[in-house]
Formats: structure tokens, C-alpha cells, sequence
């Protein structure tokens, strides 16, 4: 039976359900003990299975991270939370160096089965410190997987079958996505991890998009429906790997290719879907491949500002009309 839940909340469960079902997963990271996280994912969590496997730590993220590549290591199965995306740039090291390289180095002897999730991406006024996305720096690291969970079903399928893994996975989460609101059905089995999915049927135009960005996308498809515009919209659901098959069996039925994300537009991960799917689909393409991303500025305090420096609903129609002729 599905239930009507927020983000966090379907976090939480999966998170409580792989605590309860493997005495291996322990979870690390600022104020995920006693205080029950930042944004109320281990809510709870501390009281029920105390301070051994909810481990409150410094304000030191390189040292937490780099603990979390050990506790794998030693045959457990740490889930590390950094407070913030934006943090993480200081634990890049434990990440790029240990835990992406470890398990070829040691020709697959040691496995890595490490899972560190990031909230991120642009939220309200946070300023340019605090509003970055980081997803192209991640995708350029062989050995690591990236999961953009968009939806509270998404996020109780994809952390729980990350903590599972045997492989080094990243799970970015939008701040603004957790108390968004959506039905999770936790008796509905889960798709492949890294499939994408179609969120709504089109024929003139394909989006793909992930993330935040995919609500922004849903309600432009709406608007565009009004206007005659038929768009195919694809939750990507992991940035690495992607999902080439699935974008490409759309493009082959809409033979036209927007891309829409929230990171920078220059060397972002939309260049590198276009670039992808050129390869792949050149000869089904109608138009050059297409990208709705924000501004090449660092993003703005002023609430006007920020609002103007990513993409908005106005846009991706804009977008998708001018693509559509």
C-alpha cells in the first residue's frame, strides 16, 4: 500500500530498514546521532540503534569520509552523510583517491561497499558557498556511481539498494526535494538502480533531466502540452552510469533532444549527455541537441538573483518551443 510521505521521510525508512536487516551498516556524519540529521533523515534512528551505528562526528569532513573508506575496508557497510555537497570538496581525497580506486588497485580483493550521500544543489538563499551542485566533478572519477533520486520512491529503492552494493556509490539529494511530498509504496519492487525511467509520454520532443530539475521539467511538458508540444520527459535516476538505451530508444521516437539541469551549462553533465547521444543517435536527430543549465556566474544571495541564475519553468518552454520551431 503506498503512503503519502516527504523525501526525508523514505530516506529514513530505507535507511531504518537496512540498519534493522544488516548489523554491518553503521552511519557517520555531523549530527546524524542525538540530533537526528540536518534534514531529519536519521530521525530517530540513534534512540533505536545507538551511538555504535548512528556516529556523530567532528566537523572534519576529509576524516570522517576517509573513516568510512576504512569501516568498508574492515567489512562493514558505512553510510557517510556530508551535511552539505558543498563540504565535500574536503573530502574529495577519501572519495577520488581511496574509495573510487581501491577496489582496482587491489585487482577487486577489496571490495568498497561505501555508500556517502550529499544533499545539495541550489536552495533558498544560501549563498554561492553553499548552493553548489558538484555532479560533473563526480562523473569525471572511473569507479565511482552516482544516483539521483528525484522522487521519495526513488529514495527508498536507490539508498537502500546502494547500501547494498559491493561498489562505492554517491546518492545526491536536493535540499529543496526534502519536503516534497509524493507517494512511496515500499512493497513495489525496485527497478535497476541506474535505469532510467519515462515520466511522461511525448512524441516531439525528448528532456531528460534529474534531480530537482525534473518537477521544473513535468510542469513545463504541461504548459507545452497546451501549446500543441507533445514532450517525452526521462528521469535519468543515475549520472553514472546513464542509462544510454533508454534515452536513445526515446530520441528514436521524438528525433529532437533537450537536456535540463540545474549545474553549470560549461563542461556540466549535460554536455556530456549531449555529446553521448550525438554519438549515439546523429542520424535520428531533427535539431542539434539542446541545454536548459544555469548561468556561468556563482550563485547570488539576492533572492531575485538566484531565482534568475537557474533554470525556471519559463525557460525550459522557451527552450523547448524555439527547439520545436
Amino acid at each position: 500500500m503506498a503512503d503519502e510521505i516527504y523525501y526525508w521521510q523514505a530516506l529514513n525508512r530505507a535507511l531504518d530498514a537496512e540498519l534493522a536487516a544488516d548489523d554491518s551498516v553503521i552511519v557517520l556524519g555531523e549530527d546524524v546521532g542525538l540530533y537526528g540529521g540536518s534534514y531529519r533523515v536519521t530521525e530517530g534512528l540513534y534512540a533505536k540503534y545507538g551511538e555504535w551505528r548512528l556516529r556523530d562526528t567532528p566537523i572534519s569532513e576529509g576524516s570522517f569520509t576517509g573513516l568510512g573508506v576504512g569501516a568498508a575496508l574492515a567489512g562493514l557497510r558505512p553510510v557517510v552523510e556530508i551535511m552539505t555537497v558543498n563540504f565535500a570538496l574536503l573530502a574529495f581525497d577519501a572519495i577520488i583517491n581511496m574509495a573510487a580506486k581501491i577496489p582496482f588497485m587491489s585487482g577487486g580483493q577489496f571490495p568498497m561497499p561505501l555508500v556517502v550521500r550529499m544533499p545539495g544543489g541550489v536552495a533558498k538563499q544560501l549563498a554561492a558557498q553553499h548552493s553548489q551542485r558538484l555532479e560533473q566533478m563526480l562523473m569525471n572519477v572511473p569507479g565511482l556511481r552516482i544516483a539521483v533520486p528525484a522522487t521519495p520512491q526513488d529514495a527508498w529503492w536507490q539508498l537502500r539498494q546502494a547500501i547494498r552494493s559491493d561498489e562505492p556509490i554517491v546518492l545526491l539529494e536536493h535540499e529543496l526535494l526534502y519536503f516534497s511530498k509524493a507517494s512511496l509504496d515500499m512493497q513495489l519492487e525496485a527497478p535497476p538502480m541506474h535505469r532510467a525511467q519515462v515520466r511522461r509520454e511525448g512524441k516531439d520532443l525528448t528532456i531528460i533531466t534529474w534531480s530537482r530539475m525534473l518537477d521544473l521539467s513535468l510542469r513545463a511538458a504541461g504548459k507545452l502540452a497546451d501549446n500543441g508540444i507533445e514532450a517525452e520527459v526521462i528521469d535519468l535516476r543515475s549520472l553514472r552510469p546513464v542509462d544510454w538505451e533508454r534515452c536513445a530508444a526515446s530520441l528514436k521516437k521524438t528525433h529532437r533532444l533537450l537536456i535540463v539541469e540545474e549545474d553549470s551549462h560549461f563542461a556540466g553533465a549535460g554536455a556530456e549527455i549531449a555529446a553521448g547521444l550525438g554519438e549515439r543517435c546523429f542520424y535520428e536527430l531533427d535539431a542539434p541537441p539542446q541545454r536548459v543549465a544555469a548561468r556561468e556566474i556563482p550563485i547570488p544571495y539576492n533572492a531575485t538573483l538566484e531565482a534568475a541564475a537557474i533554470p525556471r519553468v519559463a525557460d525550459i518552454v522557451a527552450a523547448a518551443g524555439k527547439l520545436c520551431g
